[in-house]
C-alpha cells in the first residue's frame, strides 16, 4: 500500500480538534496541532502567539474522562501556530481540519493547504454537515483525489463512529486506506457515507430527535420522566434525552439543527419538527441564557448543593424554565419491563402497555423507524450504515431496523400506521416481495441485508480470520461447557475459554472449565486464550459466595476456593504452552489477577483494570499481591545496595488505594500489564489478535520463564508500611478499618515475621495472601463492606 500515517497534523484546537490529537497520540502517531495567531500577537513571541493552541490543548488535557489513554502519550503531541509553524503540513501523511463550521473559512486553509501538502499526503475534514465536496471546491486535482470527509464524533476516544464520506473525485484506495487505518489503528467503526447533509448519524439523530422534543413538549412530559423512560431501558445510554443534550451542548444542537434544516427542504417529515415552535423556542431561549449544558453548568440539568452539602442535580422545569429538585417517576409500565433482560423482549412488554412512559416509547420508537426508512435510499442503499451509526455513534443496544427486526417488519407497520407513523413505501414494497425482515440471518447471526435499489439481500462482508464466537458455537466448536464457562477450539491448533457468569465473576464452574481447558491444551493443541466478546472480561470472585460462605463459618470451603484461583494463575504462569489472555472492559480483583499470570496480554484500549480488593476489606490473594512484588520491587532489588522503600511504598499504595487502570496503556504504566504485551484499539479484533499471538509464540518456541523468587523486606519495612497507614488514618483519608486491611496488607507484603529482607518462594506469599485473606473475610466490618458492593454498588467506608 503506497499510503501510511507516520506524522499527522490537526487544525483547530478546539473540543474536538484537540480530541482528535489526543486519540491520534493514543495510537501511537506523532501529531501537531495547529490553531490560529491571537490578534495583534508579537512576532517572535511565542508563548503569546500559541496562546489559543496551548490554552485547547490544556483544556483537552484536564477533560474528564480523559482524552488520553496515558499522560506519557502527551509527548507525541506538539502544538503549534498556522503562521510560524504552518510548514509541518508539508511534511505530514495526514492533515485533518477540524476549524470553525464555516465555508469560505475552511475554503481558504484549504487552498493553503494545497499548495504545501506532499503528492500522496491525505486531506480530510471533520464537519458535521457542510457538503465535501464544496469545501475542496476550486483545488488542484491531487488535492481533490486525496480529499475526503472523516467525521469523528465526540469525544472521539470513546465513541466508535467514524463516518467516512469521499466525494466523486477521491481516489478509491484513499478511502480504503483511511477506512482501514481508522479501523485497525484508532478502533474505529466505520460508515461509509453519501456526500448528503449532516450525513447519516446526526441526520437520523435530529430528524428523530426534533420530533421527540416537540412530542415531549406537546405532551407535557417532565425532564425526569423522559430520562427516566429514554435511557437503558429501551437500550440507550444512562444518559438518556436531556442529559445527553447537555454532554452535546445546547449551542451544539441548535448550531446543528438550525444548519440542517435550510439543506434539506425536500425531507418533509425532517422540516415538520425541525420547524416546529415550542422546541426551538425553547433552545433559543437556553442559547440566550447561556445555559448551554455542562460547559456552563446549567442546561436542562443543573447542580446544587443540598442542604447536608450533597450534590444534587436539579431538573428544568420545562413550563416555568426554573430548576427544580428531582423526582423520581413511576410507572407500571417500567415496572413491567424493566426486569425483562432481552431488548426486544422490554420493548414489547412497554409497547403492550398504555401509560404515559410506554406511550412516548411508542412514539420515539415508531417514529425512528418512519424517519429512518423515510431517507433511504438517499443517505444509504441499505439499513446497515444507518444501524451502524447509530450504534456506534450514539451508543444505542440496536439500530432502528435491527430493532425493527426484533419487533417483527410486518406488525409493526401495521401498528405504525394506525399510530401515523407510515413507513416508507419501499419498507412495504419489501414485504410484498415476501422479504419479512431487513436483515437476512443464519443461525441468529446476520449473513446478509436489504438492498432497497437492488431490491434483494446482499452479503454482509466480513474481515477474513476473524474469531466470532457464535460462528464457533453454530460450527460445533464447543469442546465442553457448563453455566460458567465455554471450551472453544478456535483453529489453528488454538483453544479458548469463555466465561459467561454474570459480570463474568469467578467460581467453581470456571475453575472447572479453565482446569480442563489447561489439560486438553497440554496434549491437545499449541495454546490457549483466555477472552470473552461481554463487555467486561470479569469484575472478579464472586462475592456473594465469598460473604455468606464468611458468614456460615464455611472455611474450608473459602480456602479451597481461594486456592483454586491461587493454583490457576500459577498453572498458567509456568504452563508449557502459550497462555494469551484477552480483556477489555472492566478486569477487578481476581479478573486482573488472571491478567498478570499470563505468558501474554492482548488487551483492549479501553481495558481497565486493577486490584480493587480492599474496597470489599479483603487484600488481593489469587496471586495479585504476590506479582505486584515482583514486577514492582523484585527488580530493583536484583540491584546490590538498593533502597528498598520507594519500590515498596509504590506497590503498598497501588494495593492500598485500589488503584483502577484507566486504559489498557495506563495499566502497563501500573505494571500490570508488561512491555512485551499488546494493546488493540479495536475491541472486536481483540480474540482474533489474541489467537494471533498464540500462534506466534508457539511458532517461535515459546518457553515458560523458570520460577522467580520473591524479596521480602522484613520487619522494618512492615513497620514503616504500618506507619504510612497510621498517618493517613490520623490525616483522615482512611477509616480505622482501612488502616487494619492496610496492616495486614503490610504484613504480606514484609514477607510475615521475617526478622531481616530475604528472598522467598512464590508459594511462600501466596501462604500469606490467603491467610490474610481468610481472617479479614470473618470480620464483621469486611462483611458489611462486601454486601454493601452487592445491594448498591458502591463502597462502604466504614
Amino acid at each position: 500500500m503506497k499510503y501510511h500515517i507516520h506524522k499527522a497534523v490537526v487544525v483547530g484546537s478546539g473540543t474536538m480538534g484537540a480530541a482528535l490529537a489526543a486519540h491520534l497520540a493514543n495510537a501511537g502517531v506523532p501529531v501537531t496541532l495547529l490553531d490560529i495567531v491571537p490578534k495583534d500577537a508579537p512576532i517572535g513571541d511565542k508563548a503569546a502567539r500559541n496562546k489559543i493552541v496551548n490554552e485547547g490543548w490544556d483544556r483537552c488535557v484536564k477533560a474528564k474522562p480523559a482524552n488520553l489513554m496515558s499522560p506519557e502519550l502527551k509527548t507525541l503531541v506538539k502544538l503549534g501556530n498556522l503562521e510560524d509553524d504552518f510548514g509541518v503540513i508539508a511534511d505530514a501523511d495526514w492533515i485533518i481540519e477540524a476549524i470553525v463550521e464555516n465555508l469560505k473559512i475552511k475554503q481558504g486553509l484549504m487552498t493553503r493547504i494545497d499548495e504545501i501538502r506532499k503528492p500522496n499526503a491525505i486531506v480530510s475534514t471533520n464537519t458535521s454537515g457542510i457538503p465535501v465536496k464544496d469545501i475542496a471546491e476550486g483545488r488542484s486535482e491531487g488535492f481533490r483525489q486525496h480529499f475526503l470527509g472523516t467525521h469523528f464524533f465526540n469525544p472521539p476516544r470513546y465513541l466508535k463512529l467514524l463516518e467516512v464520506i469521499p466525494t466523486d473525485d477521491t481516489l478509491p484506495e484513499v478511502t480504503d486506506f483511511i477506512s482501514h487505518f481508522g479501523e485497525n489503528r484508532l478502533g474505529k467503526g466505520i460508515v461509509l457515507c453519501k456526500d448528503t447533509p449532516n450525513f447519516i448519524g446526526n441526520r437520523v439523530a435530529f430528524g428523530t430527535g426534533a420530533f421527540g422534543m416537540n412530542y415531549i413538549l406537546t405532551n407535557a412530559y417532565t425532564i425526569d420522566e423522559v430520562d427516566a423512560i429514554t435511557g437503558p431501558l429501551i437500550g440507550r445510554p444512562k444518559t438518556a434525552t436531556f442529559r445527553l443534550m447537555d454532554l452535546v451542548g445546547i449551542d451544539v444542537w441548535d448550531h446543528v439543527g438550525r444548519n440542517l434544516a435550510p439543506l434539506i427542504p425536500y425531507d418533509k417529515l425532517g422540516q415538520e419538527y425541525l420547524k416546529a415552535e415550542a422546541p426551538n423556542k425553547l433552545i433559543s431561549t437556553m442559547v440566550e441564557r447561556n445555559w448551554l449544558g455542562n460547559k456552563t453548568k446549567i442546561g436542562f440539568y443543573k447542580e446544587v448543593r443540598g442542604e447536608d452539602g450533597k450534590k444534587e442535580f436539579w431538573v428544568l422545569d420545562l413550563n416555568t424554565l426554573e430548576h427544580v429538585a428531582p423526582t423520581k417517576p413511576r410507572f407500571d409500565s417500567i415496572k413491567a419491563a424493566k426486569d425483562v433482560e432481552a431488548l426486544g423482549d422490554r420493548l414489547k412488554v412497554m409497547l403492550e402497555m398504555d401509560d404515559n412512559a410506554a406511550n412516548l416509547v411508542k412514539a420515539l420508537t415508531y417514529q425512528a423507524f418512519q424517519y429512518a426508512s423515510s431517507i433511504i435510499p438517499e443517505v444509504a442503499d441499505t439499513p446497515k450504515p444507518i444501524d451502524d451509526a447509530v450504534r456506534w455513534g450514539f451508543m444505542h443496544e440496536a439500530g432502528p431496523f435491527e430493532t425493527w427486526d426484533m419487533l417483527g417488519v410486518a406488525a409493526s407497520v401495521e401498528r405504525m400506521k394506525a399510530l401515523g407513523y407510515t413507513p416508507a413505501d419501499w419498507v412495504e414494497d419489501m414485504l410484498k416481495s415476501g422479504v419479512e425482515t431487513f436483515y437476512q440471518y443464519e443461525n441468529g447471526n446476520k449473513v446478509g441485508v436489504y438492498d432497497v435499489s437492488l431490491k434483494k439481500y446482499v452479503p454482509i462482508r466480513r474481515p477474513e480470520g476473524m474469531v466470532l464466537l457464535s460462528d464457533l458455537k453454530n460450527a460445533k466448536k464447543v469442546i465442553t461447557e457448563n453455566a460458567g464457562a465455554s471450551l472453544y477450539d478456535i483453529g489453528d491448533g488454538v483453544a479458548l475459554v469463555e466465561f459467561h457468569t454474570k459480570m463474568n465473576a469467578l467460581d467453581d464452574d470456571i475453575f472447572n472449565v479453565m482446569t480442563e481447558a489447561l489439560d486438553r491444551v497440554e496434549k491437545e493443541f499449541d495454546g490457549l486464550v483466555v477472552g470473552s466478546e461481554a463487555e467486561n472480561f470479569s469484575a472478579g470472585a464472586n462475592l456473594f459466595m465469598v460473604v455468606v460462605a464468611s458468614q456460615q463459618g464455611m472455611w474450608d470451603t473459602l480456602d479451597g476456593a481461594v486456592r483454586k484461583l491461587q493454583n490457576a494463575n500459577m498453572r498458567m504462569r509456568y504452563f508449557p504452552k502459550p497462555v494469551v489472555v484477552a480483556p477489555a472492559g472492566l478486569a477487578l480483583g481476581g479478573g486482573c489477577e488472571i491478567i498478570m499470570h499470563a505468558s501474554r496480554v492482548v488487551a483492549a484500549s479501553e481495558s481497565y483494570i486493577g486490584l480493587v480488593e480492599l474496597g470489599a476489606g479483603v487484600i488481593p490473594a489469587g496471586g495479585g499481591t504476590k506479582e505486584y512484588m515482583r514486577r514492582i520491587i523484585n527488580p530493583p532489588m536484583k540491584t546490590e545496595s538498593c533502597e528498598p522503600f520507594p519500590f515498596i511504598q509504590r506497590a503498598f499504595l497501588q494495593i492500598g488505594q485500589a488503584k483502577v487502570a484507566t486504559s489498557a496503556y495506563e495499566a502497563r504504566d501500573m505494571v500490570i500489564l508488561g512491555p512485551c504485551d499488546r494493546i488493540v484499539m479495536h475491541r472486536e479484533h481483540v480474540l482474533t489478535e489474541a489467537k494471533k499471538e498464540v500462534i506466534y509464540l508457539a511458532a517461535s518456541g515459546y518457553r515458560p520463564p523458570a520460577p522467580e523468587m520473591i524479596y521480602a523486606p522484613g520487619r522494618d519495612m512492615y513497620g514503616a508500611m504500618k506507619i504510612g497507614a497510621w498517618s493517613f488514618k490520623e490525616g483522615k483519608y482512611i477509616t480505622d478499618y482501612d488502616a487494619h486491611i492496610a496492616t495486614k496488607l503490610a504484613y504480606v507484603m514484609a514477607g510475615g515475621c521475617l526478622t531481616k529482607p530475604q528472598w522467598v518462594s512464590e508459594q511462600y506469599i501466596l501462604d500469606l495472601e490467603r491467610e490474610a485473606f481468610l481472617s479479614l473475610c470473618g470480620e464483621e466490618k469486611t462483611q458489611a463492606r462486601m454486601w454493601s458492593l452487592l445491594q448498591t454498588g458502591k463502597p462502604l467506608r466504614n
